[in-house]
Protein backbone atom coordinates (compact mmCIF):
# COMPACT_ATOMS: atom_id res chain seq x y z
CA UNK A 1 0.00 0.00 0.00
CA UNK A 2 1.26 3.46 -0.84
CA UNK A 3 2.03 5.93 1.92
CA UNK A 4 2.06 9.71 1.87
CA UNK A 5 4.45 11.96 3.75
CA UNK A 6 2.55 14.02 6.33
CA UNK A 7 4.96 16.92 5.84
CA UNK A 8 5.01 17.44 2.07
CA UNK A 9 2.29 14.96 0.94
CA UNK A 10 4.53 13.09 -1.52
CA UNK A 11 3.14 9.61 -2.21
CA UNK A 12 5.74 6.92 -1.64
CA UNK A 13 5.32 3.42 -3.11
CA UNK A 14 8.24 1.78 -1.30
CA UNK A 15 10.38 2.56 1.71
CA UNK A 16 9.88 4.15 5.09
CA UNK A 17 11.28 7.64 4.53
CA UNK A 18 10.35 10.54 2.31
CA UNK A 19 12.99 11.23 -0.36
CA UNK A 20 12.21 14.97 -0.22
CA UNK A 21 12.33 15.74 3.51
CA UNK A 22 13.97 12.56 4.83
CA UNK A 23 11.35 12.06 7.53
CA UNK A 24 9.56 8.81 8.31
CA UNK A 25 6.32 10.58 9.23
CA UNK A 26 4.16 8.63 6.73
CA UNK A 27 0.49 7.68 6.62
CA UNK A 28 -1.70 5.40 4.52
CA UNK A 29 -4.73 7.57 5.29
CA UNK A 30 -4.76 9.94 2.34
CA UNK A 31 -7.18 10.70 -0.48
CA UNK A 32 -7.00 12.21 -3.93
CA UNK A 33 -3.76 12.79 -5.80
CA UNK A 34 -2.06 15.11 -8.24
CA UNK A 35 0.78 14.18 -10.58
CA UNK A 36 3.27 16.96 -11.25
CA UNK A 37 5.51 16.38 -14.27
CA UNK A 38 7.05 19.85 -14.63
CA UNK A 39 7.05 22.03 -11.52
CA UNK A 40 8.38 25.03 -13.44
CA UNK A 41 5.33 25.15 -15.75
CA UNK A 42 2.61 23.81 -13.43
CA UNK A 43 0.23 26.40 -12.01
CA UNK A 44 -1.22 23.76 -9.68
CA UNK A 45 2.25 23.01 -8.29
CA UNK A 46 2.82 26.71 -7.64
CA UNK A 47 -0.50 27.06 -5.82
CA UNK A 48 0.15 23.93 -3.72
CA UNK A 49 3.77 24.85 -2.96
CA UNK A 50 5.18 21.77 -4.71
CA UNK A 51 8.87 22.10 -5.60
CA UNK A 52 9.71 18.56 -6.87
CA UNK A 53 8.08 16.49 -9.62
CA UNK A 54 6.10 13.54 -8.32
CA UNK A 55 2.71 12.27 -7.17
CA UNK A 56 1.19 14.06 -4.19
CA UNK A 57 -1.80 13.41 -1.95
CA UNK A 58 -4.47 16.10 -1.96
CA UNK A 59 -5.75 15.33 1.56
CA UNK A 60 -4.04 13.71 4.53
CA UNK A 61 -6.77 12.15 6.68
CA UNK A 62 -4.64 11.28 9.68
Amino acid sequence: MESACKTDKLIIAQGNTCPICGQSNLTTKWSGHIVVLNVEKSEAAKKLGIKVNGTYAININD
